[in-house]
């Protein structure tokens, strides 16, 4: 019962993406993503899609989640109050535009000196006025006045659109109120990394309700420029568009520094607080141990007890103990139809993503270094641009290896489902077997799946492979599936005992 996610082009060259349920409707994303500005939800999924695989940046993040996790009202109070950023259409565009219309807008310190110019030249006209109106000097104010108007009329086009501006501006500011002004004055003593996040808000000298008092103010003067005849009385006295131009301009210079960092802490924010909500939401999830550096007998690259999928029902999920030992370790699952190797698969894919972004997982316990993932899961055919299935697996394979071989301080980690299913047996053999063998001396570790059980005697001759297996029974004439992980090769396989429990016909011998 979801909303829609929202709609984002899909990099189908993306290494993991499309492959272990991350993206699009009932993904992962979809799921995790409670963000309501457009700036936050990028940011949580460049967590995922790009993730910076530094052990101590995602310990970091990691103690800032958990942090929030306890936070529920201020979660809430801070979704509250970018529901209605959101909810308005006319904000929307607030973000990025006003962004960059800040950017475009150079510095205009030559109009102080015509504001100050012109400000002394209407003094002494109103001064030269005044004495004429007492009798005191003849009307010297006829010549001062037409200099006055002569270089005004010259300047003035520099003022042009200057309630427009305004405006714009203090509608921007206007819609981020409720989430700068919360951020400004919760109480952040007893979160001292949520304080230190949010310092920009409750600790610089230009807070978010000073720059929203200075705009009102400026917006409100640059109004007189929407009344033709005041407007032109007021500006024949002062030069009043030319100084509230001046000051927006001093104005955009302080914001454009103050903007962008608030904009981007709300962004951090709400990523985290989407990572923390979905960890409240499942307080038997735990956050992994990253552990920097490479493995050791004592500290193998990944080890998960009970590992799950977080997209599977509670009750209708399966949870399986893992452990790759050492880099080099490449996992040969074996297993019938429908048994699970799938699935599996993008259980340790997913849950890698979840790890490196910093949010808890569906274990007991699990320990990671940090890994570059790469998966050939869900290779599709292009009619459109004359690629057999075959071909794309081909391609998507040759990058992984690619990846694999490219000069990279982090280890890849490899998940490879049903390897060249797009040929034929023997082909797919010979094949499959000179794949294995390059990926088993590379920088990484990885699970391949396969029916072809003649792989399995691999691991006679490549001591780096190691086989594993899940299983099924038939009870009572139907399929029965445990989905448990065991070691060893799978013993039996259900091909032809589908085909016949669905009516095919089919002949055992041949």
């Amino acid at each position: 019962h979801l909303p829609p996610p929202a709609q984002e082009a899909e990099d189908p060259e993306h290494p993991f993406a499309l492959d272990v349920n991350l993206t699009g409707a009932r993904s992962l994303l979809h799921l995790l993503d409670t963000t309501t500005s457009r700036g936050g939800s990028a940011r949580l999924r460049a967590w995922f899609l790009q993730p910076v695989l530094d052990a101590a940046q995602i310990q970091t993040r990691q103690a800032m989640v958990r942090e929030i996790l306890p936070l529920a009202t201020f979660r809430d109070h801070l979704a509250l109050a970018g529901a209605l950023v959101a909810r308005d259409p006319d904000a929307r565009w607030e973000e990025e535009r006003l962004l960059a219309w800040l950017q475009q807008q150079p510095g205009q310190a030559s109009m102080l000196g015509w504001v100050v110019c012109l400000g002394l030249l209407a003094a002494t006209n109103i001064t030269l006025v005044s004495l004429y109106a007492l009798g005191l000097l003849p009307a010297w104010w006829s010549l001062s006045f037409p200099l006055y108007l002569l270089l005004y009329l010259y300047k003035h086009g520099a003022a042009h659109g200057l309630f427009v501006d305004a405006y714009q501006l203090e509608q921007a500011l206007h819609h981020l109120r409720a989430v700068l002004l919360y951020l400004e004055t919760r109480r952040y003593s007893a979160t001292p990394r949520l304080a230190a996040l949010c310092a920009p808000f409750w600790q610089a000298a230009r807070r978010p309700s000073l720059a929203l008092r200075r705009i009102a103010r400026i917006a409100g003067a640059a109004g007189v420029q929407q009344s033709n005849i005041l407007g032109m009385v007021v500006n024949a006295l002062l030069p009043w568009d030319l100084y509230f131009a001046h000051r927006l301009n001093q104005y955009k210079a302080e914001i454009k520094t103050d903007l962008p960092v608030w904009l981007d802490t709300w962004y951090e924010l709400e990523a985290l607080n989407a990572l923390a909500n979905f960890g409240y939401l499942h307080p038997d999830y735990v956050f992994p141990d990253i552990q920097a550096g490479n493995a050791t007998p004592l500290q193998p690259v990944v080890q998960a007890c009970a590992l799950g999928h977080p997209l599977l029902p509670e009750e209708a999920r399966v949870c399986n103990d893992f452990t790759f030992a050492r880099l080099g370790e490449v996992v040969l699952i074996t297993g019938s139809n429908m048994s699970g190797k799938s699935t599996f698969l993008r259980t340790l894919g997913i849950n890698l993503c979840l790890a490196y972004a910093g949010a808890p997982v569906p274990a007991t316990a699990m320990q990671t270094t940090p890994l570059r993932l790469f998966t050939c899961i869900k290779v599709s055919d292009s009619v459109t641009d004359g690629i057999s299935y075959f071909y794309a697996e081909v391609r998507r394979l040759k990058a992984l290896l690619h990846a694999l071989e490219a000069p990279e301080p982090v280890p890849l980690c490899f998940l490879i489902d049903e390897i060249f299913r797009g040929t034929n047996n023997r082909e797919r053999l010979v094949g499959s077997r000179s794949y294995i063998r390059a990926l088993a001396s590379g920088h990484g570790v990885g699970l391949i799946s396969t029916h072809d059980l003649e792989l399995v005697t691999l691991a006679e001759t490549l001591p780096s492979l190691h086989n594993a297996h899940f299983r099924e029974e038939v009870q009572d004439g139907r399929m029965v599936f445990d989905y448990h992980l065991r070691p060893g090769p799978c013993p039996t396989t259900n091909a032809l005992k589908i085909m016949q429990m669905e009516g095919l016909p089919v002949d055992v011998h041949g």
